[in-house]
């Protein structure tokens, strides 16, 4: 019986050495919770704060000016800006420099106390649950402003001194899927591309053949590229398929350039390739490959890309950290181009960002490759 318990101690501790030699297996036990926790307890929050609004108010009386005080006063919203041509309003949405447009009717306060006054608001619908947060909170502070305005004489009156119209941009009539179409495709991007490279590459490395490669007379990236090929070829026809299916299934139109489209989602890929490549020639085995592709990347492409929750409610360290997710910037310049329609000129800033990214990420990989090969 002795000998048992001592055979089996003797393994526990084998086991516990084994792992706590292990640096990867200890990143994964001891840290990963800790991103979990901070990540779910942080990231998700469907509660909008602090949206950046511009006012259209041609009348400029005191009961505008009351509303607006109002409103940003409140924790839902900032007023940047007051618009002087009412055209100007969609650009400014397209562009997202602000999350909602107030536009009062001329001689607002006149009109209210006859009775007709209107007040517009206007957001970008191509996030439904955004859009509807958004006009609920300023339907009920402009409500909460007329009850405490009310005159005496119209306290029992049922009929508003206001009426709150809303205009949504985009996507007229919500549909879910103007939003998580885009997000979505960025998912299985990176999800093909940037994991399965990863754990190819890692299996090789793992089961000694890509060392047999590499002392044979092709050239290291020559071996590189046709690892990465194939799952460039099968990326570009799941965005093939990701397309048709979101056009003739979920009807969602793709407003704005399909060859702009195409490129950037090429530009992703290759970028997504490049990280797979950089993640394969650190990680020791397989396992670590799929844990750190799809683990410690999917988690918080999904939390803090967007696609789930909106960036700007989260704490400011969490939205510096969405800042390097190239998803991020994938989504928002997807989204702009599918349902804004917007041109080059609109998502210039991420099409810069995601090919620094690639270049980057491609020159840190040819370093460690050639660093391993020394």
């Amino acid at each position: 019986m002795k000998l048992k318990n001592s055979q089996f101690l003797s393994f526990v501790k084998k086991e516990f050495l084994y792992i706590l030699r292990d640096t990867w297996t200890m990143i994964i036990l001891l840290l990963l919770p800790v991103l979990m926790i901070i990540l779910f307890g942080f990231g998700i929050s469907t509660e909008i704060k602090n949206t950046r609004v511009a006012v259209f108010d041609p009348s400029r009386d005191m009961a505008t000016q009351q509303i607006v005080n109002n409103l940003s006063k409140s924790e839902y919203f900032i007023i940047d800006s007051y618009f002087t041509d009412i055209s100007e309003i969609e650009q400014v949405l397209k562009k997202g420099e602000i999350g909602l447009a107030v536009v009062f009717s001329p001689n607002f306060n006149e009109n209210m106390n006859r009775g007709s006054a209107s007040i517009q608001l206007i957001t970008d619908g191509s996030d439904p649950n955004t859009a509807s947060s958004l006009t609920n909170y300023a339907t009920a502070i402009i409500n909460q402003w007329q009850i405490e305005n009310r005159k005496p004489s119209t306290v029992n009156s049922q009929i508003p001194n206001i009426n709150c119209q809303l205009k949504l941009l985009y996507n007229p009539t919500m549909k879910g899927a103007y939003n998580t179409v885009p997000g979505v495709l960025g998912l299985v991007i990176m999800l093909i591309c940037t994991m399965m490279t990863a754990v190819s590459i890692a299996r090789e490395k793992e089961t000694g053949s890509m060392e047999v490669l590499l002392v044979s007379p092709v050239k290291p990236v020559t071996i590189i590229l046709s690892k990465t090929v194939p799952y460039f070829a099968l990326s570009l026809f799941n965005f093939a398929t990701a397309l048709l299916l979101s056009i003739f299934v979920l009807k969602v139109p793709i407003a704005g350039s399909l060859y702009l489209l195409t490129g950037l989602t090429m530009i992703f890929i290759f970028l997504c390739l490049s990280l797979g490549v950089l993640i394969s020639i650190v990680a020791p085995s397989q396992i670590v490959a799929m844990l750190v592709s799809a683990v410690v990347m999917m988690m918080p492409t999904m939390l803090l890309s967007g696609l789930m929750f909106p960036i700007e409610n989260m704490p400011l360290v969490l939205q510096w950290v969405a800042q390097i997710l190239p998803v991020k910037w994938f989504i928002e310049a997807a989204r702009n181009i599918m349902i804004k329609g917007a041109g080059i000129s609109t998502i210039a800033q991420e099409l810069l960002v995601l090919a620094g990214m690639t270049v980057l990420l491609l020159i840190i990989s040819m370093k460690k490759f050639n660093k391993r090969l020394g």
